[in-house]
């Protein structure tokens, strides 16, 4: 593929990944995101045959960038500054959080209610790498047999206070729970 297909690919799973965000999936349209891209809707087909292949790259894309950040926190010297550094990350979006909710949370529950099979099970993917990834910090920790619970403990206080804080508009909701969390962290 040339360079500029890929910049048009790109452009095209930036622009997907933006809308949908907003929007969601299935009220974003391919004539919305050729328009976003700046790229002629003809011109989209040749890069994605169906938007089930573009809401693959768009999931593919989220999962690099978490994977990225989970790189990022993984060079901080000990679990417990690693998990707090995922707090927050998740505390500093919540200006974010209170306009569109969480990009993963609101994908994974709309393709869940619709008839979305292999992409449901795909956006699924990005929370399964979360919580594998917070467990792995909770062992590293010396937390044992409870590092599961506690990753998904920690993962659903984080996305239940995203929910309510999309739901009132309210980013200190999340701040709060945020806050929480963290101080359960550190007396670990």
């Amino acid at each position: 593929m040339s360079r500029d297909s890929v910049n048009k690919r790109g452009m095209l799973v930036e622009a997907a990944d933006k809308l949908v965000y907003l929007q969601g999936f299935h009220e974003t349209t391919l004539a919305d995101i050729a328009v976003h891209a700046r790229i002629p809707l003809g011109n989209l087909y040749y890069y994605f045959k169906t938007k089930e292949e573009l809401g693959t790259a768009i999931i593919a894309r989220r999962a690099k960038y978490y994977g990225d950040l989970a790189a990022e926190w993984g060079r901080q010297a000990d679990p417990k500054t690693r998990i707090v550094a995922f707090i927050e990350f998740v505390e500093g979006r919540r200006e974010y959080l209170s306009r569109s909710g969480c990009p993963i949370g609101s994908l994974c529950q709309e393709l869940h209610k619709g008839d979305s099979g292999l992409l449901a099970e795909q956006a699924t993917a990005l929370f399964t790498e979360q919580l594998k990834w917070l467990e792995g910090q909770f062992l590293a920790l010396g937390c044992e047999d409870a590092s599961a619970g506690h990753a998904l403990h920690l993962l659903s206080a984080l996305q239940g206070a995203a929910l309510l804080t999309h739901t009132f508009g309210n980013p200190e909701l999340m701040l709060d729970e945020a806050t929480r969390v963290k101080e359960w962290v550190k007396a670990l």
